[in-house]
């Protein structure tokens, strides 16, 4: 087994727990990380890998949120486990457009969009989008202040919002967190909506990538997947954390500039990189 190969798996794990629940893109980092330390593995491995070592940061959010999530508790009344299986229904709802298609242009996206520049471009993008919305929305009164009071009508324009995270780059959590806001959620209702969005999306897509990646694994490679999920979830834990308590003080105009200085920064990368044959 090799030690460097270990290390890059571990500062990959920490990205994507850190970034996997920022409106930041956690793929778009993680491909933007590889680009330069070069994670050593067959390309099919490395895409199935970061996609799958995301199963870490899910159990994140079970852990955290697992009464509120859980239908079953003994704790819970009648009326507060219908209302669990009701935002569970809203939420299986809400995956089911990027499930679907999803599910048809995954190879596509792998093939033609998992790149740098790609990611560089939708990076810069959205973070102007996120500063436009929380310009608009600065004297805004929110119509939906609890997860729990999403419509199913909102849940489902929330998934179509998600499709859009498709594209490398986009971030996940920052397609469903602006979608949300777009239609009248609070930061904290749309942070936590997009949160649980996460669990069945993410289950599925890896699902889908170790299917078509099938059982040639290495004994070194299911090394690497366990320990980049380990690692995910333990920074996953503080990253969730880290944004709810942020939002309760500000707003997501940070993440915005964020994006925009990583996307120009990319761009320079690569055209500097061109240039000089790096």
């Amino acid at each position: 087994m090799n030690i460097l190969e270990i290390l890059k798996v571990l500062v990959l794990g920490i990205v994507e727990g850190f970034t996997e629940w920022l409106p930041i893109s956690s793929t778009g980092h993680m491909i933007l990380v590889d680009e330069i330390i070069h994670l050593s593995q067959p390309a099919d491995f490395k895409n199935m890998f970061l996609v799958v070592i995301q199963l870490g940061a899910i159990l994140a959010v079970v852990v955290l949120y697992f009464d509120k999530l859980n239908p079953f508790s003994l704790k819970k009344k009648p009326a507060q486990t219908k209302a669990t299986l009701v935002l569970w229904s809203k939420i299986i709802l809400a995956c089911m457009p990027a499930a679907i298609i999803g599910f048809l242009v995954d190879d596509i996206l792998d093939e033609y969009l998992m790149n740098g520049y790609v990611v560089a471009a939708t990076l810069i993008i959205y973070g102007v989008l996120f500063l436009v919305i929380e310009n608009r929305n600065q004297y805004k009164t929110f119509d939906v202040q609890k997860v729990g009071d999403i419509s199913y009508q909102t849940a489902l324009y929330v998934g179509l919002f998600q499709l859009l995270a498709l594209i490398p780059g986009t971030s996940r959590s920052g397609a469903t967190i602006l979608g949300a806001m777009i239609l009248g959620c609070s930061r904290a209702a749309s942070a936590e909506f997009s949160f649980f969005l996460g669990i069945p999306v993410m289950f599925g897509a890896s699902l889908l990538k170790v299917v078509k990646y099938g059982s040639n694994f290495s004994g070194s490679q299911i090394v690497y997947l366990i320990l980049g999920m380990v690692v995910a979830f333990v920074v996953s834990i503080y990253a969730i954390k880290f944004l709810m308590g942020y939002i309760r003080q500000h707003d997501f105009k940070f993440f915005g500039y964020y994006r925009i200085v990583l996307g120009t920064v990319v761009i320079l990368y690569f055209g500097i990189s061109a240039v000089i044959g790096l």
